[in-house]
């Protein structure tokens, strides 16, 4: 069989300096992406992304050289775009995975947007575009890093905070859907619902944790959760103005 006379370390059929460099490019650009979400301490964050944006690359390396030696073979037909589409329809299991919804917020999207790019990093790195593959990476930056800032340059005075509720309440009287509700009433985004039971005390009270974000008064909020029959204290913190992105 004609491939089979083709050496093993053959560097002409795709495995010269060039491939390996392309490699390395997807290795240093997809950690770059990998150690930011790292950094925000996410749940894929340097290896994750690392590891998607090298494989990436070497699919798309398979992709163009890895049958060049059966191309001319009779009744063999050859489609490189056939492989990409396939890596863009495998990346979403791993996406997908990182989204999950906690009461009535959404955490993940941007990791698992990331991690689509990340391929498409790779991609590009593997096609032989690193060009478009260093660009894609500073847009990375100047999206994920720049973006949050901007609601607050756009609307002075109304920047994004997160707050953190503390609600004490007497249980059995269905209290948590209605505080939740009036929390989003006033415009607020629930992050994070934590419900814990209170020992030691006769009047059945339950303690709450409302992680919320923002920018609606946080004096209007107290008010009217303190206002619903059944509560027995609030403490309300505001927290940095930095949007946290999911």
């Amino acid at each position: 069989m004609p491939w089979l006379a083709v050496p093993l370390w053959d560097v002409s059929n795709g495995q010269g300096l060039r491939q390996l460099a392309e490699l390395g490019l997807a290795l240093l650009l997809s950690s770059l992406i990998g150690w930011e979400r790292e950094a925000k301490q996410k749940s894929a964050g340097l290896r994750t992304h690392t590891l998607v944006g090298v494989a990436s690359a070497l699919m798309m390396e398979v992709s163009q050289h890895g049958f060049t030696s059966v191309l001319g073979l009779e009744h063999v037909s050859f489609d490189p775009s056939r492989v990409a589409a396939q890596i863009v329809s495998g990346i979403g299991f791993i996406g997908g995975g990182l989204i999950f919804v906690r009461r009535d917020a959404v955490r993940g999207l941007t990791t698992a947007a990331t991690v689509w790019l990340t391929c498409a990093v790779g991609m590009a790195c593997g096609g032989g575009l690193p060009i478009l593959a260093l660009a894609a990476t500073a847009l990375h930056f100047v999206v994920v890093r720049g973006y949050p800032r901007l609601p607050g340059r756009l609307s002075p005075g109304a920047v994004a905070a997160t707050v953190e509720v503390r609600l004490t309440y007497l249980a059995g009287r269905a209290l948590l859907p209605r505080l939740m509700e009036a929390c989003t009433r006033l415009g607020f985004r629930i992050l994070q619902v934590r419900v814990d039971q209170l020992p030691g005390r006769t009047d059945r009270a339950t303690q709450v944790l409302l992680r919320l974000e923002g920018a609606a008064d946080t004096g209007r909020l107290a008010t009217e959760l303190f206002h619903h029959d059944g509560v027995v204290d609030v403490d309300l913190s505001v927290g940095g103005d930095e949007e946290q992105d999911v």
